[in-house]
């Protein structure tokens, strides 16, 4: 990208930024206001009325009574269809449907009508009041539901209420949510600040919940104004203090299982013009991460969490907004029983303690913004935003603890990067009459520093010398194979003279002399490797949603340039239309989206470029692949249909296709992670829904989905031995054929005890490591082999290297009656027929296909229930709650994956109770 083109982009901004005149208040981002005068059929102000809207599908409902001009204010109201009542004594009531889809705000004059006696009115929602003539499929999220949802206490807010509410979300460990078959290819945009890089526990932090006030997923095809990683695009509007004319908040402290600790503070305070909002947090726990153990050892973590929200209004139609907020997070990772070392000693004869890595995130975000209303019917508004990741690994104290099982890790590695991102983002946005017109711009410019070190602790894994049966060994004081014969040991090379039984196969490689430097086995030290890059990405897009009768067209275009290790650039068309049936409440749609798919930040030089280091191309052999973007095609046709006034289905049905698909791999067998590219994946699907809004006290919700994740050789980019290499399709490892997830909640009183209740069950994820028998084209599996008299038979073989009798027990693999403990392992070779296990769904012996038929976790159902009551004491201005929460219920012993190559082995949480108290304000 030209320097001159960043000027002149630059230099569009500031003047636009220059316009200046004046209207009524709005908010930013992903929220409008509602504003208006209530007067009497002669044209005086009513004082006093009371004026309420609500949304009967999310259930959000706001009150306000009239000022001394008549006139009243709801701001911060995330886009969707509301129903207004105005109340006052001595007139009629009133009734009006209001839509708001953009930051525009909407203004209203209502005039009422004097009558002789008062009359109260009643909303009579119908079956049209459900469905959305729009063809991007969403769904939207409230504070409530998200409060009530029985959730474990350490999870991370927004992928957790993502994954319960949204269809076509495959659940991971550690919070991490898949997309619609896509490997966390998520955005993230809080009050209008875009954010498209991973946030799952283990890579950054997310938004503390306490401080959302609402959110719409969109699953379907993303709207021209987002670009990049646009499988969810997640709009999330923060709480605000505009018009809390008195501190209103709460204090919350919570107990639980695992010595799991939470304390939350916040409050909202301000005026017609400006507002405050505040939100402290912090917990601690015994069981932070999700561990490769049903038992927790080593798993302890904390986060502390501070969001600051700044809105005022410095005229009318001139308002400035300022999001602060720090996080954060401290946690070991989770040791198995490998990981306690017992008996173990270092290559030096000194007894090895426990293994005891750590990692600290630390995550600052600012995003001011400025919003203008140069006509009513016309908003600018400009943001900006610089947000920074500090992301810390560490090693054991004693580098030799940190060595694992053949097929994990095998380097002590150490970890400091920094990811900032800083960026412009400009819109202005127009309605009139059946229009609804966005145009804007965003440039984002990502500075990435990754520093690593890293020293060998396995002394078999680039040893000089192998013995007579070719497996290596330490052989002390030797660093030359010139100088094993003498010895009686062989030199670990190939072609030697005398000849050497040493094969180079995994997981013993020929003795490679780079990295003797850095073998601590043998004296060596650790090796650094630094890289540095900067990102840049400029964005231009237009948009229309047109709204004719039951007709709507959303005509979109959008243009990305990215410029960063490398180039590219893309034009994106994005169309959609929706037609509404209003006779039967059914809506259709059909949407089409062009993006740009760009490659993850994190490790993004190291997979780039470190091929082109020596030490790095000997731990991961690779031929050098440059990560390019590619693009995607996807299509989408849905239907939402309510049947009466308490039932909404909505489904839709999905087609991805991408050239230089992403995902991730990982550096030398330790826990540092980078991403990956493959030539092509093909992602079908379904995802739907059906929704019962309250009635009488009682909601529920039910999301399902059946989307698969195909992907082709060879891979494209990246860090790898298998670039440029052929083989047949695979599914990677978040395909999922089938998951559902249901949420009850019940209030019979309003001022009474709640209860929640939550299923979810999932069909399980793929698990590419567990062996299996195949000899066949496409059910070629590595583990096989022929025993005695042509019995198909299964090694004991997992990620390339033969197992350990703890990931036996962990995988719940058994040979005939025989099952694994985490000390005894199976035969190392066991018959195929006899072969199988607990936790894992094998497939019979030669029926294993990557493509159709792989190896998956065991399908498992998931219990979770809450009650509370939210005014102990039914106080009207103090309050005092009580929540009681279980997670997991049945305490279900099951497994999320298993030696997944991105994230390795996980359990879900065994049972966990918690019991919060909260002081409301």
């Amino acid at each position: 990208m030209q320097p001159r083109f960043h000027f002149h982009i630059a230099v569009l901004l500031a003047l636009t930024a220059c316009l200046a005149a004046a209207s009524d208040p709005q908010s930013v981002g992903n929220a409008t206001s509602l504003n208006g005068t209530i007067l009497d059929d002669t044209g005086a102000v009513i004082v006093g009325a009371t004026v309420k809207i609500h949304n009967p599908v999310t259930g959000l409902e706001r009150t306000a009574l009239t000022d001394t001009t008549g006139g009243f204010s709801f701001p911060n109201l995330p886009f969707n269809p509301y129903h207004l009542t105005v109340a006052a004594k001595g007139f009629s009531p009133y009734m009006q449907d209001v839509e708001l889809r953009s930051v525009v705000p909407v203004n209203l004059t209502v005039n009422m009508r004097a009558v002789v006696a008062s009359t109260t009115v009643t909303v009579h929602e119908s079956a049209g009041d459900l469905v959305e003539t729009d063809s991007t499929s969403h769904s939207d999220v409230e504070k409530d539901q998200m409060d009530r949802i029985p959730l474990n206490p350490v999870s991370s807010g927004v992928a957790a209420a993502v994954t319960s509410l949204t269809p076509g979300v495959s659940a991971d460990s550690n919070s991490q949510m898949h997309g619609l078959g896509d490997h966390a290819e998520n955005t993230i945009a809080v009050d209008g600040a875009s954010n498209s890089d991973q946030t799952s526990k283990t890579f950054s932090n997310q938004i503390p919940s306490e401080s959302i006030q609402s959110m719409e997923v969109i699953a379907g095809a993303p709207p021209a104004e987002f670009g990049g990683k646009t499988s969810l695009v997640v709009k999330v509007n923060t709480r605000s203090g505009l018009g809390f004319s008195k501190p209103t908040g709460s204090l919350t402290t919570s107990y639980g299982s695992f010595g799991t600790a939470q304390t939350a503070f916040d409050m909202a305070y301000g005026g017609p013009s400006w507002g405050n909002f505040i939100a402290l947090s912090g917990t601690n726990g015994g069981r932070y991460l999700d561990a490769p153990e049903f038992e927790v050892m080593h798993d302890k973590g904390n986060v502390e969490n501070a969001f600051d929200r700044v809105d005022y209004q410095i005229r009318n139609g001139n308002s400035i907004h300022l999001d602060l907020s720090w996080t954060r997070s401290w946690f070991q990772t989770p040791d198995t029983y490998d990981n306690l070392n017992i008996g173990v000693l270092d290559p030096f004869g000194n007894p090895v303690p426990e293994t005891d890595q750590r990692s600290q995130i630390k995550t600052l975000d600012i995003a001011p913004g400025w919003s203008l209303l140069i006509t009513p019917k016309t908003v600018f508004t400009l943001g900006a935003s610089v947000r920074r990741d500090d992301y810390d690994y560490y090693p054991s104290d004693d580098p030799f603890a940190d060595l694992g099982p053949l097929n994990l890790q095998r380097e002590s590695i150490a970890q400091s990067r920094t990811l900032t991102n800083a960026g412009l983002h400009s819109d202005l946005t127009y309605v009139r009459g059946v229009n609804n017109i966005k145009v804007g711009a965003s440039y984002q410019q990502t500075f990435l520093n990754e520093a690593d070190t890293l020293g060998v602790v396995d002394p078999t894994l680039n040893a000089p010398c192998v013995n007579a049966s070719g497996t290596p060994v330490l052989a002390a004081g030797i660093t030359n194979p010139s100088a094993c014969i003498a010895t009686g040991l062989f030199p670990n090379l190939p072609n030697q003279t005398p000849a050497s039984p040493a094969t180079g196969a995994a997981p013993y490689p020929f003795f490679n002399p780079v990295l003797l430097p850095y073998d601590l086995t043998r004296g060596g030290g650790v090796y650094p490797f630094n890289g540095s890059a900067d990102v840049k990405e400029l964005a231009l897009f237009g948009q229309d949603t047109i709204t004719a009768g039951s007709w709507s067209f959303n005509l979109g275009l959008r243009g990305d340039l990215y410029n960063g290790l490398t180039t590219a650039s893309q034009v994106e068309p994005r169309v959609g239309l929706a037609y509404n049936i209003k006779k039967t409440s059914t809506v259709l749609r059909l949407s089409y989206a062009r993006t740009l798919e760009t490659p993850f930040n994190e490790n993004l030089v190291l997979s780039n470029n470190g091929c082109d280091f020596a030490v790095i191309a000997a731990l991961v052999p690779c031929v050098p692949a440059p990560l390019n973007p590619g693009f995607r095609n996807e299509f989408h046709a849905g239907l939402q249909q309510a049947f009466g006034r308490y039932l909404v289905f909505d489904g839709e049905y999905i087609w991805k296709y991408t050239h230089n698909g992403y995902d991730f791999s990982v550096l030398g067998n330790t826990p540092i992670t980078f991403p990956i590219e493959w030539h092509n994946s093909k992602i079908p699907g379904y995802a739907a829904s059906v929704r019962m809004p309250a009635l009488h006290g009682f909601s529920a919700s039910v999301v399902f989905s059946s989307v698969a994740a195909r992907f082709f050789p060879p891979q494209a980019g990246g860090l790898g031995v298998t670039v440029g290499q052929n083989g047949l399709p695979f599914r990677i490892d978040h395909d999922e054929k089938f998951n559902q997830s249901t949420q009850l909640q019940y209030q019979p009183f309003k001022r009474g005890p709640w209860l929640a209740f939550s299923w979810r069950y999932d069909s399980g994820q793929v698990a590419g490591a567990t062996p299996c028998y195949g000899v066949n084209p496409g059910n070629d599996c590595p583990a096989s082999v022929t025993l005695t008299g042509g019995v198909p038979g299964v090694e004991m073989f997992g990620n390339g290297a033969p197992m350990t009798a703890d990931e036996e027990f962990e995988a719940g693999f058994f040979c005939g009656s025989q099952r694994a403990t985490p000390t005894a392992a199976l035969p190392f070779t066991c018959p195929a027929s006899q072969f199988g296990s607990s936790l894992i769904k094998v497939p019979a012996p030669n029926m294993e296909n990557d493509d159709h038929n792989p190896p998956r976790i065991a399908s498992r159902n998931l219990f979770n229930a809450s009650m509370g009551n939210d005014n102990l004491f039914n106080s009207d201005k103090y309050k005092v709650s009580l929540q009681l929460t279980a997670v997991n219920i049945t305490n279900n012993y099951v497994l999320y994956n298993f030696l997944s190559t991105f994230s390795g082995t996980h359990y879900v949480s065994p049972r966990a109770l918690t019991a919060e108290l909260g002081f409301h304000f």
